[in-house]
């Protein structure tokens, strides 16, 4: 049994600056689990968590040492150890795991299909990030598809739960939906639930110009804009979905639909430069206020109103149609050790990865 855990520190005022650090494995306590890290992806997404870290707690799931933090990644387990009668040395989990080589974990609500994290630190934060998946009886599990998993999954999910609410909303009766970051892994989750739930709203996916190419041949969209060219689409009632945290393009894009922007969602922020404005500062935007949409919220929401059952069979059942659509978009390269991790988290912090590459750690 390994004596020491290596996890990746980041600094928090400097998050290109990691460091690998080895920490010594306490010894496991009675009701709790240890698990292997075997795979977890690094996309923008891990970008946003610790951009967000302090305001949204996601420095507070893994703690470190005063001034640096571990950040959050989706991927699978292996448990090496159990102290829990119900949770067998050998079983793999799907969940919310630090880029590091192990994590101990306190199992509550143990069901055949998964369960909570009961660690006293991680109860203040939201539960769907503190909830673990058994493969064995997973509708979303496909052996064969746990790259996709990792790098769409969680991004997915969020695309999946705005399209619900605009659903839901009936759409603030617009006819097309203006996307940015039409490349982001949100987006194309966004854009595919939309086309297969409400395929009469109009797709229109705003991305940098050396994306559009990609962001075309994901057949998702059935627009794909450059930033630069927005004067062209045309004004029509619009709902816009923001994920790139651009204050500069989301004042763009209110000035240019005015009044025919019926409601501007928020989510995510993978332009990092533009942090620090985003959603206004400044003069205040033409139409509606920009509203922040909290993915974790609306999960709640969401299994609260379908229930765990019949709500995992419709995420399961979006998610196998996504995956169809998504088959050859992103090639998948896979990385061995946690120095290949912190290298790709700067790399993606400086915004130096394609989004056409899915990156896999294996710790």
């Amino acid at each position: 049994m390994p004596m020491n855990a290596v996890q990746v520190h980041v600094r928090k005022d400097a998050l290109t600056e990691a460091t690998l650090a080895e920490v010594p494995l306490a010894q496991l306590p009675e009701g709790a689990v240890r698990l292997a890290v075997e795979s977890f992806s690094v996309t923008a997404n891990n970008v946003t968590y610790a951009v967000a870290g302090d305001s949204f707690r996601y420095w507070d799931f893994f703690p470190a040492p005063e001034g640096h933090g571990i950040v959050p990644m989706w991927g699978h387990a292996r448990v090496i150890e159990s102290n829990h009668p119900e949770i067998a040395v050998g079983e793999r989990v799907y969940g919310y795991l630090p880029m590091a080589s192990h994590l101990d974990v306190i199992p509550g609500k143990v069901t055949p299909s998964g369960f909570m994290d009961t660690a006293a630190h991680r109860q203040p934060m939201s539960p769907v990030y503190n909830s673990y998946t058994r493969l064995a009886a997973d509708p979303e599990h496909d052996p064969a598809r746990e790259a996709e998993r990792m790098i769409f999954g969680p991004l997915f999910r969020t695309g999946f739960l705005i399209e619900c609410f605009l659903r839901g909303a009936d759409w603030f009766g617009a006819e097309q939906l203006i996307v940015t970051s039409a490349s982001s892994k949100t987006a194309l989750g966004l854009a595919s639930v939309a086309r297969q739930t409400s395929p009469g709203v109009k797709r229109i996916g705003l991305t940098s110009r050396g994306n559009v190419a990609f962001v075309t041949a994901t057949g998702l969209y059935d627009e794909v804009v450059a930033y630069d060219d927005l004067e062209r689409v045309p004004v029509l009632r619009s709902v816009s979905v923001d994920f790139a945290g651009n204050a500069e393009l989301l004042a763009g894009i209110h000035r240019h639909f005015d009044d025919a922007l019926v409601h501007s969602a928020l989510v995510g922020m993978t332009h990092i430069e533009a942090r620090s404005t985003m959603g206004g500062g400044g003069e205040a935007l033409p139409g509606p206020k920009p509203a922040l949409f909290f993915a974790p919220d609306h999960a709640v929401a969401f299994f609260k109103a379908h229930g765990p059952e019949e709500g995992g069979r419709l995420v399961a059942a979006a998610w196998h149609e996504f995956l169809k659509a998504a088959d050859g978009t992103v090639a998948i390269e896979r990385l061995p050790g946690l120095a290949a991790a912190r290298d790709t988290f700067a790399a993606m912090v400086a915004g130096q990865i394609d989004p056409a590459k899915g990156i896999v750690i294996e710790p």
